[in-house]
């Protein structure tokens, strides 16, 4: 039988099309063999059973295919929690961090109500309940499987102030007087053609593509916000990285003052923030 590190070699062979051929493949062993990296480190001459040779043979099968690593290892890091995901929910990525940061930027520290539209693997939600235990979170979503993967993650995580809600938008918000309301929605054109490309072909389409150019639904959460915002309370919207402008303007147009759009890492259009005065100008 081969080696951890025999295998690893043979793994990253076959998966050359990958950008990241030798973290995969670290990720598919540690799945088989229920391990951290750092033990692939120390026990590279641990030789690998027949049944564990074959799951991992499978998964990088699966991976050579183009399945996500994050779905064939059933989990991915955000922030600094680990969350479940499945094949029903976006996969967590870095880019969104960024509604994280700017959201522990913008609210308080102390007591406040907070809503994550669309949470899929209650991500966005579960990384502030975390940072701020004096925060009420709502984490809504209309898909019956990702509010069950959302709760779970929150029993994984043992957090107790976050409440997850079933409906579309704000009209699963039954409260008002958020002071921030923060939302990764689709927002990619239906004919965009890296749908076809990488791990987004294997995510639910539902919770990628939105008409209107991909601004119907920033349109639709920025209009229902204001009803459920507290006065001087902030919308913050995930977008594509060429939709600041638009999005912006969609603000502008529904009252929001201080509207600005900020750049992720990678020096890109990410996230469009605007503050609900109360009043339309």
């Amino acid at each position: 039988m081969p080696t951890v590190r025999e295998a690893l070699r043979a793994a990253v062979t076959k998966l050359d099309h990958s950008d990241s051929a030798d973290l995969d493949a670290q990720l598919l062993l540690t799945k088989v063999l229920d391990k951290p990296r750092s033990w692939l480190y120390a026990w590279p001459d641990y030789e690998l059973t027949n049944a564990q040779l074959q799951q991992f043979q499978l998964l990088t099968d699966r991976r050579r295919e183009g399945e996500p690593v994050a779905y064939l290892c059933g989990k991915r890091a955000f922030w600094n929690i680990e969350l479940k995901v499945a094949p029903a929910v976006l996969i967590p990525r870095p880019e969104t961090e960024l509604l994280v940061e700017l959201a522990l930027e913008l609210g308080p520290v102390g007591s406040a109500m907070v809503a994550d539209l669309g949470t899929g693997s209650g991500a966005i939600a579960l990384a502030l309940a975390g940072e701020r235990p004096a925060w009420q979170l709502h984490a809504t979503d209309n898909s019956d499987a990702a509010r069950q993967i959302t709760a779970l993650n929150c029993t994984a995580l043992a957090l107790s102030n976050v409440q997850v809600l079933a409906g579309s938008w704000c009209d699963a918000l039954q409260a008002t007087g958020y002071q921030l309301i923060l939302s990764n929605p689709p927002y990619i054109d239906a004919s965009d053609p890296h749908l076809q490309q990488s791990d987004v072909r294997f995510e639910p389409r539902s919770a990628l593509v939105a008409d209107e150019q991909g601004l119907a639904d920033l349109r639709q959460i920025a209009g229902q916000a204001r009803n459920k915002l507290a006065v001087d309370g902030w919308l913050l919207l995930e977008h594509g990285w060429q939709q600041g402008a638009a999005v912006r303007d969609i603000l502008h147009t529904l009252g929001y003052q201080h509207v600005a759009t900020r750049q992720d890492h990678g020096q890109r259009d990410r996230v469009t923030l605007g503050r609900w005065t109360g009043t339309s100008l």
